[in-house]
């Protein structure tokens, strides 16, 4: 098994080397390989948007402008949002996890202000004016799940975040119980236990309503000023 590289080993002039994050190993000892987007990878992610739900029609744009929805923008639109945030940001807009040369999984993060939707959510919005890195969506591919591939991205994101400059790295994610499954389509934000193994801690409860169920916010805090 190879070792995660260094933060210096993934940090260039622009934050985007043709080269791992990390090599991690999958619960059920597959090793797989996180990388940051880049143009040459968007074809490759594609493939795992194109297996259906909401990814294919999302592209990831949901939370970059605000009120996008399905019913007023179509895939290859939100596609070309995803890939003008590759062209343009000097950071990657998300990582990609590939098993061999299959990409099986996605995740999106980078600093609050790349998503505009956040700034306008009931349960999402800032807590404060400390500036933070937002993940915000998780998806792994239908034949991948259960192997650990959202950890592995999740730990990813951490590096990648800490080697761009964040100080602190926040989270939207689900609160189930043990041994609880829900749909895929309600955990893309992730699970409250996968980001407390990976050292979040949860700094705030929101409701999106009275009735609805309360969504905790978590950060970890990946360096001091």
């Amino acid at each position: 098994m190879a070792a995660p590289l260094s933060s210096a080993a993934v940090v260039g002039a622009l934050g985007l080397l043709p080269r791992a994050v990390a090599m991690v190993p999958t619960i059920d000892g597959m090793t797989i390989r996180i990388e940051p987007l880049t143009a040459d990878r968007v074809a490759d992610l594609a493939t795992l948007f194109d297996q259906g739900g909401d990814p294919k029609w999302c592209w990831c744009a949901y939370f970059r402008i605000r009120g996008r929805d399905w019913t007023n923008s179509t895939g290859a639109q939100n596609r070309r949002i995803l890939e003008s945030a590759v062209e343009e940001q000097d950071h990657a807009p998300g990582l990609v996890a590939y098993d061999g040369e299959v990409l099986v999984g996605w995740v999106s993060l980078g600093p609050r202000e790349d998503y505009e939707r956040l700034a306008f959510s009931r349960v999402m919005a800032p807590l404060d004016e400390k500036p933070v890195w937002s993940i915000v969506c998780f998806v792994v591919g239908r034949k991948s799940r259960g192997q650990g591939i959202a950890a592995a991205l999740l730990d990813g994101a951490i590096d990648y975040a800490r080697a761009h400059g964040a100080t602190t790295l926040e989270g939207y994610p689900v609160d189930i119980a043990d041994g609880e499954r829900i749909p895929s389509a309600n955990a893309y934000h992730g699970t409250l236990g996968m980001f407390e193994r990976a050292g979040f801690k949860v700094v705030a409860q929101r409701q999106a309503s009275p009735r609805a169920a309360a969504r905790p916010i978590v950060r970890k805090t990946l360096r001091k000023k």
